[in-house]
């Protein structure tokens, strides 16, 4: 499970590298005031980019289980995770409910 992890971390980082370069190709591309023949190499270029490495291949995990499915985007856990440490009273201002 860990070499899952680590290996998403690092298409994380290619991914942020990418999304870099192609921020400043398509910047470069629309700037009207550049020669053409500038921004038609920055096109070229953007159109090479590859595909490969897109936001859609990246996984979000679970920290501590390294579990895939995570029961929203704003914690870090997985629902099993997040629903033991309610009920061991770690996170405040949830209880287990009782019928």
């Amino acid at each position: 499970m860990k070499k899952l992890f680590i290996k998403d971390k690092i298409l994380r980082n290619i991914l942020e590298q990418s999304n870099k370069k192609y921020f400043i190709l398509k910047s470069i591309m629309k700037n009207v005031n550049l020669f053409i023949l500038i921004r038609q190499k920055a096109f070229l270029k953007l159109k090479k980019c590859s595909q490969k490495f897109s936001k859609v291949s990246i996984v979000n995990r679970c920290v501590n289980s390294f579990n895939k499915k995570r029961f929203n985007k704003f914690t870090l856990f997985s629902r099993f995770l997040y629903l033991k440490l309610i009920r061991n009273g770690k996170i405040n201002g949830f209880q287990k409910s009782s019928w």
